[in-house]
């Protein structure tokens, strides 16, 4: 009997999620706490998230040996494994350039997971169970998210204040390390198929496929716009939340909040994990009900952009008062979950439908990172350049070309999706 989608889809997703988080937020807080400088923490570890841009490249090889399910499950104990030994690194001389280069690993192999993981998803699914279910993806992703920069962060604010900052995010590298090699035990057992291409038996028929995967994507209506769309949704987001962390943790006189890190757990951890899970179901049936058109894509680019507005506000007013900044956090949090649904889902029915669904959505998704992560290298500057109350407005003003490429974007029609995915599959 197949399993209902509940059964894997928050798993997958949290594990999807997970050393993501670890590489763009939580490794920032504790860089930081170590004595980095903002600038080396923006940029590298945004740097190390490249496999996440580029991971299309080896999609089509994931093809040529067992299932999708077997490659979810395989890199998910990995990078569990590879959370262990960058525990080990942190005690080291050299502890950043090692641990860094640890950090790129896990990018690889969560990379390739999620490749995996997404074609599962769209093989056993269709349409419009991804319009149902896309809100339960994208809350149990970002709630891996509030867990890392909520509950770890918190967790490693307290032991700090006991056992040291090197062993304190020691352990908190080690419980990463155990949940990922549980959730891959767990999806051993709970995962579908996904499905197995047949046509792909070498390397050669890896190249050639992944030369067709190629140029079909950029053979598809309207694909540069789609890409365009991608790219700017995510380019001030992925200012605001490289800096916002460490914003919460610099000194007052330096313009931050001057927060402990086990408070900016707190924010992540309450504040941010309830509003962005009910902001991401909310999303899902808003969505699956009302369907992805006009209207609906700029309200949700409205939610997602919007609320940066708060921490504009906590970077002028500098308040004391922990709710009122978890209110802020509550605002950005809820909008974010909000508006995420709508890049998914974008990516799902416009750029993925075809012969080649898993690629083609890899394609998407890598790009999308792509909008996240060239403005979170720069961040760093240029935070470093303006201050923390100029940058988030800068930040604001960032936000006018995603509202801009949300009204001019081409939509394909659900009809039109349909008709694409049975003629391809014929």
């Amino acid at each position: 009997m197949k399993k209902s989608p509940i059964y894997w889809i928050p798993s997958t997703w949290f594990a999807m999620g997970l050393p993501f988080v670890a590489l763009a937020t939580a490794s920032s807080i504790m860089y930081k706490n170590m004595g980095i400088s903002d600038t080396q923490i923006a940029f590298w570890t945004s740097l190390i998230m490249l496999p996440w841009t580029i991971k299309p490249l080896w999609g089509p090889f994931l093809e040529m040996y067992k299932t999708k399910k077997f490659f979810v499950y395989t890199t998910q104990i990995f990078t569990g494994c590879l959370f262990g030994l960058l525990a080990l690194t942190l005690h080291a001389n050299h502890f950043f350039s090692i641990s860094i280069a640890v950090f790129a690993l896990i990018a690889i192999s969560g990379a390739t997971h999620d490749t995996a993981a997404d074609g599962v998803y769209l093989n056993e699914l269709s349409p419009k169970l991804q319009a149902k279910y896309v809100g339960w993806q994208g809350a149990f992703y970002n709630l891996a998210k509030v867990f890392s920069g909520g509950a770890l962060v918190y967790l490693a604010g307290e032991m700090e204040k006991k056992y040291g900052i090197a062993n304190a995010w020691m352990t908190v590298m080690f419980i990463y390390g155990i949940v990922m090699v549980f959730l891959g035990l767990y999806n051993m057992k709970m995962l579908p198929a996904g499905g197995i291409v047949s046509e792909v038996h070498s390397f050669n028929d890896g190249v050639n496929t992944l030369k067709d995967v190629i140029v079909t994507f950029f053979q598809k209506k309207h694909i540069y716009f789609s890409l365009c769309f991608i790219v700017l949704y995510r380019f001030a987001e992925g200012q605001a939340i490289k800096i916002t962390p460490l914003f919460f943790k610099a000194a007052r006189a330096d313009g931050g909040l001057g927060l402990s890190t086990s408070q900016v757990g707190v924010l992540y951890g309450v504040f941010g994990a309830i509003s962005f899970v009910l902001g991401s179901i909310a999303a899902g049936y808003f969505v699956s009900n009302k369907g992805l058109n006009r209207k609906t894509l700029m309200m949700l680019c409205a939610f997602f952009n919007v609320p940066f507005l708060a921490y504009t506000f906590l970077a002028i007013t500098q308040p004391e008062n922990v709710y009122i900044i978890g209110g802020a956090v509550a605002v950005e949090y809820f909008g974010y979950g909000f508006g995420f649904v709508g890049l998914i889902l974008f990516i799902m029915q416009n750029m993925a439908p075809g012969k080649y669904k898993m690629a083609h959505y890899a394609f998407g998704s890598g790009l999308m990172n792509l909008g996240f992560m060239i403005p979170s290298m720069i961040s760093g500057f240029v935070s470093d350049y303006l201050g923390y109350k100029e940058f988030f407005i800068w930040v604001l003003i960032s936000t006018i070309p995603a509202f801009l490429i949300t009204w001019m974007v081409p939509l394909e029609k659900v009809q039109d999706i349909e008709h694409e995915i049975e003629m391809s599959n014929d």
